[in-house]
């Protein structure tokens, strides 16, 4: 008898929506690696020898200052200044709606090429602020708990449209130095985590090459310890996020036996813990990174035992961790419901006498449904009654 469970999508063999550009004729500069702005400014009639300095300075015009007209680049002759017009453009994804929570959480529901919508989330913290961004329009990971994946994947983001959520957010927070003005320090959006909607390791060479525009030094200049890329376990491309990003890593692990990941995580057909795991124990020493966080939700009766947390200790021995506890952030129709304070706690007393950090994620936006797992756009939200999404969530 031959076994008839679905294993989990390896690749994305579902129907994808064609991207649909604007004809303008011009190319984004957003996006571009500097590579690839080099040659596309070469092939626009930028003479060789001047393409390196092209290419910084209208990098620091558009990713330092945000500037976004070329007739703004005060530094360029007013011919060149045309040329650019003639051939580039600089667009960003468009905010449709944004919602702000009680807690100061900022929800932006993105437009992007085709019409197709994404969803964005800036966390204020003291000391620091935190932009969740999308990699792909829906997901194609069905886990049981997320609301996200209850949305089908329409198609990955282009590098332009994951770099593009980062601008608009510093566009929306006023965060674009002054010319003139005296230097701030001060970073608004001080953190980028890919934790929105999509598995950014099946968009991989798209969210590698956002993360060279974002990382460069001269831009958006976000260093490398200030990016987490979190992945429900797609092992191939575990080793080569170290190699071509170098990001810090979190891991959406939510469960300590494989019969329970494969409910919560149907990826885990397809590579199971212990497979997971061995890829997990190269990847520090890859970055030199500090460690890896395990990100695991907390869901009553299904995954917050004592025992649990137990074997959570050593299934990951060895591996500089630390465990991010998230409470479930509920969402209408979902199938759990969220583990009591009591128990969270006393899953996070085991693990910290184990000497790992155990932080228990407090919960943000929840009033506006920008918590984690909550993401959904509002446009598919609004076509499905509730008993339609209580029919997919089980």
């Amino acid at each position: 008898m031959t076994d008839q469970t679905p294993s989990a999508p390896i690749t994305q063999d579902v129907l994808t929506i064609p991207r649909k550009l604007p004809e303008t004729g011009r190319t984004n500069i957003v996006g571009l690696t500097r590579p690839q702005l080099q040659e596309a400014l070469i092939a626009a009639g930028t003479p060789e020898r001047q393409a390196r300095m092209r290419v910084g300075q209208v990098w620091q015009w558009v990713y330092h200052w945000g500037v976004r007209d070329f007739a703004a680049m005060t530094n360029l002759a007013k011919d060149y200044r045309a040329l650019l017009a003639e051939h580039f453009e600089i667009v960003l994804p468009e905010i449709v709606t944004r919602q702000i929570s009680q807690d100061g959480t900022r929800k932006y529901l993105v437009r992007i090429a085709g019409g197709h919508e994404v969803e964005v989330v800036y966390i204020p913290e003291e000391g620091r602020g935190t932009l969740c961004i999308s990699s792909q329009v829906g997901c194609t990971l069905t886990c049981s708990f997320c609301h996200t994946g209850t949305q089908k994947l329409v198609r990955n983001l282009t590098p332009a449209e994951i770099v593009g959520q980062l601008m608009l957010a510093r566009d929306d927070l006023g965060e674009w130095p002054v010319q003139g003005a005296p230097k701030d320090e001060t970073r608004l959006v001080s953190n980028i985590v890919l934790m929105g909607m999509g598995e950014p390791l099946y968009n991989f060479e798209n969210v590698r090459d956002a993360m060279k525009v974002v990382m460069d030094g001269e831009g958006l200049s976000l260093s490398r310890r200030r990016i987490t890329l979190s992945t429900s376990g797609v092992v191939p491309e575990i080793a080569r996020t170290a190699q071509e990003i170098g990001c810090l890593l979190a891991v959406s692990f939510h469960a300590t036996t494989d019969e329970v990941r494969d409910r919560l995580v149907p990826i885990n057909k397809r590579w199971n813990i212990a497979t997971l795991l061995e890829a997990l124990r190269d990847y520090p020493r890859l970055t030199n990174s500090e460690r890896i966080t395990f990100e695991y939700v907390m869901l009553d009766g299904v995954n917050d035992t004592d025992a649990d947390a137990r074997r959570l200790v050593k299934l990951i021995q060895g591996i500089p961790a630390k465990i991010n506890l998230i409470p479930f952030n509920e969402w209408p129709g979902a199938p759990y419901r969220r583990s009591s304070p009591e128990r969270i706690r006393a899953f996070a007393d085991i693990i910290y006498k184990a000497g790992y950090a155990s932080p228990i994620r407090t919960p943000r936006g929840e009033d506006i449904m920008a918590a984690c797992g909550q993401l959904k756009s509002a446009t598919e939200r609004g076509r499905k009654t509730r008993a339609q999404i209580e029919a997919e969530a089980s």
